[in-house]
């Protein structure tokens, strides 16, 4: 069944919900300790309480499971940037700071986020949707840092090319092939554009809702 053909899923009961976060919590524990190979969907039902049946109703696969478990970090992220949100003067400051404080984060738990990403990389359109929510976040949390709650398609496209150079960047930092130095000057470059894109009518709104863009590569 294509990600076009699967029904809508109805929304979760309090129970099923607790299921679902003890799953993820499982799944990235594991990941965390072994990496990619180290998420069987086995010892992630056992590690979660769950039977295996049921964890493979939640997640049809080992890739949609460490997709959600993304986007589960992803969400934690931007609640706490949120709460704490970057302090730079202007837009391409905070998008930077806001980029690398993420890129730290997945630093501290560098094996989590070889999984999570390996899962992106292999994910199929099977898993689209899934893949669509997680780039769907990093958008938020860009155009949140940006303080735009209505962009541009310009100022959306520059979002995307952000979004694929801090996706590359991860990957190459991961593979040994950049130093968190090389990530830092380069994430800090490719947001420059954000100064192309700027409304010469004055600054931004503050930030709010954000606007969706379409699939682009993940945080």
């Amino acid at each position: 069944m294509t990600a076009e053909d699967r029904p809508a899923s109805p929304p979760l009961t309090e129970r099923q919900e607790a299921r679902r976060r003890r799953i993820l919590h499982a799944s990235a524990q594991l990941a965390g300790r072994g990496g990619f190979d180290a998420v069987q969907m086995r010892e992630v039902a056992e590690a979660a309480g769950v039977a295996l049946g049921t964890l493979y109703r939640y997640f049809p696969s080992k890739i949609h499971l460490l997709v959600a478990t993304m986007q589960d970090q992803l969400q934690h992220m931007h609640t706490t940037l949120r709460k704490r949100p970057p302090a730079g003067e202007n837009a391409a400051d905070r998008v930077a700071e806001t980029l690398m404080r993420a890129f730290r984060a997945l630093q501290r738990e560098p094996q989590l986020a070889d999984a999570m990403v390996r899962a992106l990389t292999f994910a199929d359109r099977s898993v689209s949707p899934e893949v669509d929510t997680v780039s769907r976040l990093t958008t938020a949390i860009i155009l949140d840092a940006m303080g735009l709650e209505h962009p541009t398609p310009q100022q959306l496209s520059a979002v995307r090319v952000i979004e694929h150079t801090w996706h590359s960047a991860l990957i190459t930092w991961l593979s040994g092939r950049a130093s968190i130095a090389q990530v830092k000057i380069d994430i800090e470059t490719v947001c420059r554009l954000i100064d192309l894109t700027a409304s010469p009518s004055g600054p931004a709104p503050a930030a709010g809702p954000t606007a969706r863009s379409g699939r682009t590569a993940p945080v």
